[in-house]
């Protein structure tokens, strides 16, 4: 069956039943492997997307359920929100063997397009389901918190940044 999709800017039309995971597709058919698969049954956060800014669990998610709308991958995130995450995951050193991680700042990054300025509890919210198993969470929220320090307004932004972990 023929499927269009508009990804990372793109239309792409492809030959896919309905019912593939977008994953297969993002990865198999289009080469963007940068989304990695985990766990397949969307309990890992390895896989994660936008789907209109919004993550979402491709291993999980249906062609049929994209439809019209926008799917990024991490190789089409491209924002101010998007630079300040990657930036701040770079400072602090966020990665260790890193394959969770491209799932990690897209969930980052659309948390702080919807709120730029979180709470510890809305980073572990927004993260909730995103494992990391080197354990580099106290890192990964550091990493929102200094995104979101060098995100906000003013002559003195990123100073002083409410940094925590180490």
């Amino acid at each position: 069956m023929t499927t269009t999709i508009r990804i990372n800017g793109q239309v792409t039309t492809v030959q896919a039943e309905p019912d593939t995971p977008l994953l297969w597709l993002v990865r198999g058919e289009l080469g963007l492997t940068g989304t990695k698969f985990g766990c397949g049954m969307a309990l890992c956060g390895a896989c994660t997307v936008h789907l209109d800014g919004e993550p979402v669990r491709s291993c999980v998610t249906p062609l049929a359920a994209v439809g019209p709308r926008a799917v990024t991958t991490i190789e089409g995130l491209r924002s101010r929100v998007a630079d300040a995450v990657r930036d701040a995951w770079l400072k602090l050193d966020v990665v260790q063997c890193g394959y969770c991680q491209s799932g990690q700042v897209m969930a980052a990054a659309a948390l702080l397009a919807r709120n730029p300025r979180p709470t510890d509890a809305d980073i572990d919210a927004a993260m909730a389901g995103n494992l990391c198993r080197c354990g580099t969470y106290p890192r990964i929220r550091a990493a929102i918190h200094a995104a979101a320090a060098a995100l906000a307004p003013g002559p003195q932004a990123g100073a002083n940044s409410p940094v925590r972990g180490p």
